[in-house]
């Protein structure tokens, strides 16, 4: 079976499940999308390991385990989203220490969190792109039929936004100081936000 490189779109609010996010993988050479219901911690650490300039002051599970596998010269090379069963994604962490290469099982949230932190592939296999790939449209037709997966009646908008909170009554200098707050609250998902609409002005 063929493998197909992925990369990451986004995170996506759910709308159906309260307190879980979409992960949005997209295939490198095409237009299908991938998405993945993964919890908040998951979805916070995803957008962590993203958002280059945002550095929690203590390191995260996800940031803990890669100065675990540094100090100890364990390097994941890359991840394989291998399986799909009953909607769950299954994954796996390909790890070489020694040049000895080891499989290690992972659930898909954390093995993308890991790839992030270690700048390595994520790949899945060409028949679960197919079953559960969409085509994601900001106006589809209705009459056209759609070769995808429902991920409990998961409605994903505006992707590349993402769910925006209004800062624009807001000074540079407040941004800046919401910014500090939210970073030291560990409020990370508010923090990339926040940072965002830093960039824009």
């Amino acid at each position: 079976m063929s493998l197909v490189r992925l990369n990451i779109k986004g995170i996506s609010y759910s709308q159906t499940q309260n307190g879980a996010y979409a992960l949005i993988l997209n295939e490198m050479d095409g237009d299908r999308k991938l998405p993945i219901v993964i919890g908040a911690f998951e979805a916070q650490s995803i957008a962590i390991a993203l958002e280059k300039e945002i550095r929690p002051p203590r390191p995260l599970t996800h940031d803990l385990f890669k100065n675990f596998a540094d100090r100890f010269d364990i390097v994941v090379k890359q991840v394989i989203i291998h399986k799909l069963v009953d909607g769950v994604f299954y994954s796996s962490l390909i790890c070489e220490r020694d040049k000895i290469e080891e499989i290690i099982d992972a659930r898909t949230s954390d093995a993308i969190a890991l790839a992030l932190r270690f700048q390595a592939p994520i790949f899945t296999y060409k028949n679960i792109l197919d079953k559960a790939g969409i085509y994601l449209k900001v106006n589809p037709n209705k009459d056209e039929e759609q070769d995808s997966i429902l991920v409990d009646d998961l409605v994903i908008e505006e992707i590349e936004a993402g769910v925006q909170e209004s800062y624009i009554d807001k000074t540079l200098e407040e941004l800046h100081s919401l910014l500090d707050e939210a970073v030291t609250n560990e409020d990370y998902e508010k923090a990339a936000k926040l940072r965002d609409e830093i960039s824009k002005r």
